[in-house]
Formats: structure tokens, sequence, C-alpha cells
């Protein structure tokens, strides 16, 4: 297993080093525990891989509203997304848990990018 970072962020090339630093070597994605059909928000926590990283709780919830400017201020969070084993379930999670899961990242995405999948979500179960 390799070690994770545990330093703030220092410049634009920190996403790229972190991506391959964060990554936990298992031979398997794990999944929600027997019988259950949806993850729990404590599975995902648990599993997560942003668990393990010490990054400047900043990054996790960028302040711009224009989702260019805040991919970029969110670059080393979404990073360590991209690496996780549980990114799809923690996805669902803050779907199903929108007044929790409407700010911050969750899954790779930003809040605008979610906000548009669940509004897609919605038209097609119409």
């Amino acid at each position: 297993m390799r070690r994770l970072p545990t330093t703030t962020p220092t410049g634009p090339e920190h996403a790229a080093r972190i991506r391959g630093a964060a990554v936990i070597q298992r031979s398997y994605a794990p999944r929600p525990g027997p019988g259950a059909g949806r993850p729990s928000w404590s599975w995902v926590i648990r599993h997560a891989l942003c668990r393990y990283v010490s990054l400047d709780p900043d990054q996790w919830f960028p302040a711009s509203a224009e989702v260019e400017r805040a991919r970029h201020e969110a670059a080393a969070a979404i990073a360590i997304c991209h690496g996780c084993p549980v990114r799809a379930q923690c996805l669902e999670v803050s779907r199903r848990y929108w007044d929790i899961g409407q700010h911050g990242v969750w899954g790779g995405l930003l809040p605008a990018e979610r906000a548009t999948l669940r509004s897609r979500r919605r038209a097609t179960q119409r």
C-alpha cells in the first residue's frame, strides 16, 4: 500500500501528484453490506479515500459559482475522488441526502454538476 499525502496542496501540479499517490491498492471495490440495495452514509464514509487524506476544507467546498473556476479551486479534492473505490456510492448518497449533498465535492463532482445530474434524473423519471 502506498503512503497517502498529508500536506496541504502547494501548487497546480498538486492534483496530479495526489491522483497517483492517493490510490489505495485493493483487489476489489467495496460494496454495501449484505442485503443493502443502497449504500448508507456511514458505509461510504468508512470506505472513502478522502477519509485518509487531510486537505484544507476550503478545497472540498469551492467558493466560486462558475463551474470552471470552482473546478480549479477544488482540483485536489476532485483528484482524490477520481481514485476512490466508492465514488459512485458517494454520488448516490449526495443525491439521496440533497440537503447536505448539495454542498462541496461529492464523487468528484461539484454542486452545479450534481444539480444538473439530479434534474436530468428527475426529467427521465417523469
